[in-house]
């Protein structure tokens, strides 16, 4: 007799059309039962290809009909197009809709240098070519208008009254950091929050971008799940630091995104080892390859290991971020690995994506 777990690694062989990941891992699948020699399972996702859940299903048939003891095999396929979730009411056009990748940054627990990851990612995003926008979600400890270097309050367009994104490096950015005091710390219940939100992602005139980085509140709470629901995202990044702890946080964080069916694009290990300035020896401080095992363990890719450098924290206090004060730094190095792997999971697995952009990339990626 087949058992579930002989299933469910034929199902790890079924990968999402054009990724390397396969189903299991990006947690689409449900319900497996098997009774005898019948096997029934469900499939369930959200995307934008529409021919996604006719391969999925023929490909996870034929994986589990070569699994010795099966003799029928039940596929249910339920797909959900991506913009449900994110059209607002009103007839008024969806959210975000003028994006293509929408990319959301997320740590189980503060601390770890999410906001640091997100600014670097979006910069090496706009390093490769595309056009990119910056959302920062984390309404209680807003930072992207410091890391970004902007300063003043945005303006509004007298034609649609809609709020104008402030920008600099090249990078469209829109933070509650613009729109309160300065040193005011932010007390705001759980409603007025996603007021908050709602207005930055239907009253912020983004326009049409490859790239939305979305620097979420760190945790897995409310505003975290309503956010995940609103917007319709194409994936997700978890960034965690070596120790155990902090790894503990970052399953938290990925159990969250599986629940509501976004992809995981992976894991990035933050403040992963510190190279010595006097003898370039390679330091871990708090530990090493906890991140990797992590991603390895919970079948998720692993995004690679941005270095402690004190030019991390001087860019993000003065508004010079690391991939733009010292691009040649092993930390700029790593955002940008992050970048390109991430330009290449969006880019293989989604619909209409421009030959163009996977170009530049292969360009960018010579002369670095």
């Amino acid at each position: 007799m087949p058992s579930q777990e002989q299933i469910l690694d034929a199902l790890k062989q079924v990968k999402f059309p054009g990724l390397s990941r396969d189903i299991v891992s990006f947690g689409f699948v449900h319900d497996v039962r098997v009774d005898g020699g019948n096997v029934a399972f469900t499939i369930r996702f959200q995307t934008e290809n529409p021919n996604a859940g006719t391969q999925i299903a023929k490909d996870a048939e034929a994986a589990v009909r070569k699994v010795e003891g099966v003799r029928d095999v039940k596929v249910s396929v339920d797909v959900a197009p991506r913009t449900g979730a994110a059209t607002t009411t009103g007839g008024q056009r969806g959210i975000l809709e003028g994006v293509k990748y929408k990319i959301a940054v997320a740590s189980g627990k503060g601390g770890v240098g999410k906001s640091t990851v997100s600014t670097n990612l979006a910069l090496s995003l706009r390093s490769l070519g595309f056009s990119v926008g910056l959302l920062d979600a984390d309404i209680y400890g807003p930072s992207q208008q410091m890391m970004l270097g902007i300063t003043g309050r945005p303006q509004i367009d007298e034609t649609d009254e809609k709020i104008m994104p402030m920008e600099n490096h090249g990078v469209k950015t829109m933070s509650l950091g613009l729109i309160t005091e300065p040193d005011t710390p932010v007390i705001w219940r759980g409603p007025m929050v996603m007021k908050a939100l709602d207005q930055f992602l239907t009253d912020v005139k983004w326009g049409e971008l490859d790239f939305m980085v979305i620097d979420l509140p760190p945790g897995t709470g409310d505003a975290q799940l309503t956010l995940t629901q609103k917007v319709p995202l194409t994936g997700a990044i978890v960034v965690t630091t070596p120790q155990d702890v902090a790894l503990i946080d970052a399953r938290k964080g990925l159990a969250m995104f599986r629940k509501v069916n976004v992809p995981l694009l992976g894991i990035i290990e933050n403040m992963s080892y510190y190279i010595c300035k006097h003898c370039g020896e390679r330091e871990e401080i708090f530990g090493h390859g906890g991140g990797r095992r992590t991603a390895e363990m919970l079948g998720v890719p692993f995004l690679g290991e941005v270095p402690i450098d004190p030019k991390v924290v001087v860019g993000g206090d003065t508004g010079e971020p690391i991939v733009v004060l010292d691009p040649s730094s092993a930390a700029a190095a790593a955002f940008r690995e992050v970048a390109r792997q991430i330009v290449a999971q969006v880019e293989s697995g989604m619909p209409g994506h421009t030959h163009g952009h996977q170009h530049h990339e292969h360009e960018h990626a010579h002369t670095h």
